[in-house]
């Protein structure tokens, strides 16, 4: 039998996919991190290219 203070069944039930949203959360807030570290590479990129053309000229 169980006791009042155990959690419903439910709850139980309820924990890996706590796991698996948090897992996919971490995925996607590593995936928006790698975005924008690229996008911040690609624009320093462009502004060394634009600063070598223009002291070269």
């Amino acid at each position: 039998m169980r006791s009042p203070s155990d959690p419903p069944v439910n709850e139980k039930a309820r924990k890996p996919e706590r796991a698996l949203s948090r897992e996919d959360r971490l995925k996607a807030a590593l995936k928006a991190n790698m975005a924008r570290r690229k996008a911040q590479a690609r624009a320093r990129t462009a502004e060394d290219a634009a600063g070598k053309t223009e002291n070269e000229e």
